[in-house]
């Protein structure tokens, strides 16, 4: 990549592996296609496009991706378009917007974005906004440090092949949660 870019210094593409949370949300969705079944869904923070990717093959009727990270963005785009789905891939922060990016959204997904806590807070009431105005929210997390449990139910747990350098263990227990209103 640093090659590529034609500098060096650049930060580690962590949006390119497969974390739990996003490994387990995507299986959620695969094995409950009623879950986004001709809704209109966003994902957030969603890196290499895994879970958006999955909503499209359980049938969503739209799906944007988002991700602040341009060749995470692009990204998507190749591996949509690898797994024969549409997804739309859009380079964007859009947690503090004062509402959804669309007001037609039926369902908000992001997996492994609790690992810091002002991110973690950002995302909740972004998460927040969405139930407001009506939007079903999911949330795939192993149970990172700044998951907020008290405003969330389970649904839903899988063991899924962790990254032992970067998670610490080769399988995470990780849980599908739903907002508790």
């Amino acid at each position: 990549m640093e090659l590529a870019a034609g500098r060096t210094g650049l930060d580690p593409p962590f949006w390119a592996f497969a974390w739990a949370g996003g490994q387990a949300l995507a299986r959620y969705l695969l094995d409950h296609p009623e879950t986004v079944e001709g809704q209109r869904v966003i994902d957030v923070a969603s890196g290499s496009g895994l879970v958006a990717i999955a909503a499209a093959e359980a049938g969503a009727a739209a799906v944007t991706a988002y991700d602040i990270d341009p060749v995470a963005a692009a990204a998507i785009a190749v591996n949509a378009a690898a797994n024969g789905v549409a997804v739309h891939a859009a380079c964007a922060d859009i947690l503090d917007q004062d509402g959804l990016p669309s007001p037609d959204t039926d369902v908000v997904l992001v997996a492994d974005a609790f690992y810091e806590r002002d991110l973690a807070d950002r995302v909740m009431r972004f998460l927040e906004r969405g139930c407001t105005r009506g939007a079903a929210v999911l949330v795939g997390d192993f149970g990172r440090a700044y998951l907020p449990r008290d405003h969330l139910r389970p649904l839903a747990t899988y063991d899924v092949p962790g990254l032992r350098m970067l998670e610490g263990s080769d399988i995470k227990r990780t849980t599908i949660w739903a907002p508790l209103a």
